[in-house]
């Protein structure tokens, strides 16, 4: 398979059924809670910061923040972002640190020393390379845009709590299992980790939303 290649509804499909093969309990995850959504974002600045945003807090916390940026400066370029001082940048929500690794991203851009058109001909470890020189983007930020907005079939967010959470239910795990457990687990997942992830995410949303 091409690394380059990227999901759409008709690999999507094939990797489900794949998978489904390859691990029973995402065959049972599937079989009861049927298809995940396909979930997707624009590449871009905009979803980078909307990524940034939801370091280490609720999706709910990061969507609210990001809305409120959006009412304040529609489309979100790098360009409007970095207008926005600190204090502005407060006031919407975003913390002091979230503001400096925003402000970084999209002086970057400007400069012209990160091009993030060109990431979408980069293959995954390239693209976590060059993204992580930037204060502020560490693995994670890095699995979840190539997930989400480039939409790259072999992701792998290990670090994702979700994910975690996910795959210690559905092993039957007394204990949550670390990134490196994950890493291993998912060898049999390739090269549809990052629908098994999506599947993995479903099966989270579904239990939690039966409580």
């Amino acid at each position: 398979m091409n690394y380059l290649e990227t999901l759409n509804e008709n690999n999507f499909t094939h990797a489900l059924n794949v998978l489904a093969t390859k691990d029973p309990d995402l065959d049972y995850i599937l079989n009861t809670f049927g298809l995940p959504p396909l979930w997707m974002r624009e590449p871009g600045f905009a979803t980078l910061i909307q990524i940034i945003l939801e370091q280490q807090v609720s999706l709910a916390s990061a969507k609210a923040v990001f809305e409120r940026l959006q009412a304040k400066i529609s489309p979100i370029t790098p360009e409007k972002f970095f207008q926005l001082d600190h204090t502005e940048l407060k006031t919407i929500g975003f913390s002091r640190q979230k503001a400096i690794y925003g402000r970084l991203l999209a002086e970057s851009i400007i400069a012209g020393q990160l091009d993030l058109d060109i990431l979408n001909t980069m293959d995954d470890e390239d693209v976590r390379s060059v993204l992580k020189k930037l204060k502020g983007i560490g693995d994670w930020t890095v699995d979840i845009y190539l997930l989400m907005a480039l939409r790259r079939p072999d992701a792998l967010p290990k670090g994702d709590l979700g994910l975690i959470l996910a795959i210690q239910k559905v092993k039957k795990f007394a204990q949550r299992p670390t990134p490196q457990e994950i890493e291993s687990i998912a060898e049999n997942w390739r090269p549809w980790r990052a629908v098994a992830t999506r599947l993995l995410w479903h099966y989270y949303l579904s239990e939690r939303s039966l409580r």
